[in-house]
């Protein structure tokens, strides 16, 4: 891989008239300074369906996995209504394995809240043992849908069960026996796993200085730590392990696909001022969250045209080109810290993040588009590097994602132009970091078996 990362270093990434595209790759990730979290004045109203991160990693047994967080920077304690996914909501994993920028498998999630005890305020009336307990008021459901390009809709999987959140130790002592339960088999999908629920949130940045004015604490003042904004967070998550085999194109098995996330609600929503139903959700899914490679809408796409980017499809990303010909993270390197960064435009980020890298996971015939790209044949890293590629982990980002890199530092040090000639050096290439370089819990390891995100943090903590 150190050959293919020189030489794409040495011809500066190459496809100049590619490189307005990289709106949707680092450039639109380059500024990512935070993820996904409330990126857009409509999906900041609407948490229920906010996509928040996106992975795509390889696992063992010849086997991949997807994971899709929704509904960011939740409260374990936020009841007594805790956070739940939308049954009006369509969430949808989206799978292009021919490099065309289109969906050739779409694997859609509908759910179910079905409330057993409608006549108290509380979430629970007693311990919660399992998942079918008279106890807990408030269940969720789902069923798993799958829509192959040309096929009928195959049904995998109905009324699979959700875990409780974690309440506490009075409500939910055996957590992780109840999330256990909630791992669902899909035999008509090669055993494929599926997990729906409450998840440690497994991102990390220093939320806090970086949005006031782009702070970056050890920048700043040296030898300084960053401040996790996200410690002690929960989200939800769709997490979907699957054989590799089922990923591939069978008429171009090349490994590689890429993967993004979306979520669509119905286009018109009556609000009543009486029951049975106070609110009813009707017509035509509309789509209002989009997400691949992270920390993409948040500062690339100007408030103007972020619903937008929402609402639109990779395969019409060229519309996005005029952000990323001279990113605005670049400028404001120059601005706020005096660092000299490379000219534009920045051909140096298009193969990588945008149509995947040659030799390593880039599809033939690729259209030019924002997911993340995964080289499904990329041997598992044994103990994996937070910075991926950049630091010689070829089965880390931007070869698909794992939720130990640290995608925070690696975008930040391709903004300032380590993979250019004369910006690989302090600062620019080593020096730049949030200060934050791991997951707040158990030490920013994650699980090694499925669902691979840590049980969420307990309410009462």
């Amino acid at each position: 891989m150190n050959s293919i990362w020189q030489t794409w270093r040495r011809t500066g990434g190459g496809w100049a008239l590619l490189v307005a595209l990289l709106a949707l790759g680092l450039g639109l990730s380059a500024p990512a300074l935070a993820s996904s979290h409330r990126e857009a004045p409509l999906i900041s109203q609407d948490p229920l369906s906010d996509n928040t991160d996106v992975y795509f990693f390889r696992v063992a047994g010849d086997r991949v996995c997807i994971i899709a967080n929704f509904i960011p920077l939740q409260f374990p304690q936020s009841g007594p209504n805790f956070w739940k996914f939308d049954d009006n909501v369509l969430y949808e994993l989206k799978v292009d394995n021919d490099g065309d920028a289109l969906p050739d498998l779409t694997y859609q999630f509908r759910f179910t809240t079905t409330v057993g005890n409608g006549s108290t305020f509380l979430y629970n009336t007693g311990v919660i043992d399992n998942l079918t307990d008279a106890d807990w008021n408030v269940k969720q459901t789902y069923t798993l849908t799958l829509l192959r390009e040309g096929q009928s809709a195959q049904v995998l999987g109905t009324n699979l069960a959700c875990p409780p959140v974690n309440i506490g130790p009075r409500s939910t002592p055996n957590y992780a026996t109840l999330a256990n339960a909630a791992i669902n088999t899909l035999p008509a999908h090669g055993n494929a796993k599926v997990f729906c629920g409450q998840r440690e949130e497994p991102f990390f940045a220093d939320l806090g200085s970086i949005f006031d004015l782009l702070g970056l604490r050890p920048v700043n003042s040296p030898g300084s730590l960053g401040v996790d904004g996200l410690a002690g967070a929960n989200v939800h998550s769709i997490i979907l392990e699957v054989p590799i085999s089922t990923l591939s194109a069978a008429a171009n098995n090349t490994g590689i696909a890429g993967v993004w996330s979306t979520a669509s609600r119905p286009a018109v929503r009556i609000l009543r001022d009486r029951p049975p139903r106070f609110s009813t959700e009707r017509g035509a899914f509309v789509q209002v969250s989009r997400l691949a490679m992270p920390l993409v809408n948040e500062v690339v796409i100007p408030l103007k045209d972020k619903d937008k980017f929402n609402g639109s499809n990779p395969r019409d990303d060229a519309q996005f080109l005029s952000y990323v010909t001279d990113p605005e993270l670049a400028r404001l390197y120059t601005l706020v810290y005096g660092l000299r960064v490379p000219a534009t435009p920045r051909n140096d980020l298009v193969q990588v993040f945008l149509t995947g890298v040659p030799g390593l996971n880039q599809p033939a015939n690729v259209r030019p588009a924002e997911m993340i790209r995964l080289n499904m044949a990329t041997p598992i890293t044994p103990s994996p590097n937070p910075l991926g590629v950049i630091a010689g982990d070829l089965q880390g980002y931007p070869n698909g994602r794992r939720p130990v890199d640290d995608v925070v530092d690696i975008s930040l040090r391709a903004v300032g132009g380590v993979l250019v000639t004369g910006f690989t050096d302090t600062p620019n290439g080593k020096s730049l970091t949030d200060g934050v370089d791991r997951n707040d819990a158990s030490s920013g390891a994650f699980q090694s078996v499925f669902p691979y995100l840590l049980d969420p943090v307990p309410g009462f903590r």
